[in-house]
């Protein structure tokens, strides 16, 4: 049995997005990394793997650069990589298109995937694809195991903790759960530079990348923050109570 986890490479969160020509120059971009809610996803792969289920098959899709963020899934025990490559700027239908046809030709049981990207935030990944392969869905689980066919999902529901149990196949979306992704041990670092990568092409999958139905006009930068306020002494307490009162609106 296989378990399909989708990592997604974007800017770290500490790293400075620059706008060049009206759009985010990405050589600008300092350090890339595994979308956080994907670690999630990731790292609940892995103990599955542990505990005997199966093995863990690493999808990303998206241009050479994004082959880093599976061998750093590899690193901390990804057993098969998966590299769909493509340079263009793809709408999410597009997205959702070539990840379900590699689930398909791989042949996965479980789908995995963090609820939303860090870039994008439209969440719509999880469900899109299990609507294209025709699977079940749990969405901002975060916890999957196993009990002979039945996969056990924990979550957060209106009144608490929920667990939903569900025959595969399935995919299921991670929202932050108590396991962060493992560090990579010197040994796994070095077995995943010589661990080959596969790669697969919009164009074996079927799959058009070239039509976007999304069109960006223009990037921009958000405002600059306003300079903060600074008050001495305490005559100057009436006047930061109605700042907070008139300007902030917390009191």
């Amino acid at each position: 049995m296989r378990v399909a986890v989708l990592l997604k490479q974007v800017p770290d969160t500490t790293s400075k997005v620059s706008i060049s020509g009206g759009r985010v120059d990405e050589s600008s971009i300092t350090k890339w990394t595994i979308s956080p809610y994907d670690e999630y996803a990731l790292e609940n792969a892995i103990q599955l793997k542990e505990s005997g289920f199966g093995e863990v098959v690493g999808i990303t899709c998206g241009p050479a650069r994004a082959a880093k963020c599976l061998t750093e899934a590899a690193a901390v025990g990804a057993d098969r990589l998966i590299h769909i490559q493509t340079e263009s700027s793809l709408d999410s239908i597009q997205v959702q298109s070539l990840l379900s046809e590699s689930v398909k030709e791989i042949g996965c049981d479980l789908v995995m995937c963090g609820k939303q990207a860090a870039d994008t935030n439209s969440g719509s990944t999880g469900p899109g694809l299990a609507s294209r392969l025709g699977f079940s869905f749990v969405g901002g689980v975060t916890r999957v195991s196993m009990n002979g066919e039945l996969a056990s999902a924990t979550r957060l529901g209106p009144s608490g903790l929920e667990e939903v149990e569900v025959r595969g196949p399935c995919v299921f979306t991670f929202d932050k759960g108590e396991s962060e992704l493992r560090r990579p041990n010197v040994r796994g670092i070095m077995m995943a530079k010589k661990k080959s990568i596969d790669s697969l092409s919009p164009e074996g999958l079927g799959v058009d990348d070239s039509k976007s139905m999304v069109i960006i006009n223009d990037h921009s930068a958000p405002p600059e923050k306003q300079p903060g306020q600074k008050f001495v002494g305490s005559e100057s307490v009436p006047e930061v109570v109605g700042k907070l009162r008139e300007e902030a609106n917390v009191i």
